[in-house]
């Protein structure tokens, strides 16, 4: 039975290995989203992805603008670990709004009161 769940175990990890690590910050309210998304990841070593795809922050306007101008309403996550800055935060989302694009921050549920 062991074995079975040491299985299970490794196949789900393996399912999606692309994922990208990142502790979330805390929010009382959760938000899904059911439009076309662009998920930007930035690490706490400050690699960017879109997508699961390593970009530099120097190419992040050019590629989220092709990507966005073929999608009609296209929101962007942004997925920044708890770790970064403000000034992170803001660096990217000043892109945005020179594109015009919807950026929306992802967290996780804040749990208890």
């Amino acid at each position: 039975m062991f074995f079975l769940l040491l299985f299970f175990l490794i196949v789900s990890s393996l399912a999606n290995p692309n994922v990208i690590k990142l502790l979330l910050p805390n929010s009382k309210s959760a938000q899904n989203l059911n439009k076309q998304q662009i998920s930007i990841s930035i690490t706490k070593d400050k690699k960017y992805f879109i997508d699961n795809r390593q970009i530099s922050f120097n190419d992040l306007e050019s590629l989220l603008k092709s990507i966005i101008s073929s999608l009609q309403e296209p929101t962007v996550i942004l997925r920044l670990g708890n770790s970064l800055t403000v000034q992170d935060l803001v660096d990217v989302m000043e892109i945005g709004a020179r594109l015009k694009v919807k950026m929306v921050i992802a967290t996780n549920k804040k749990t208890g009161s």
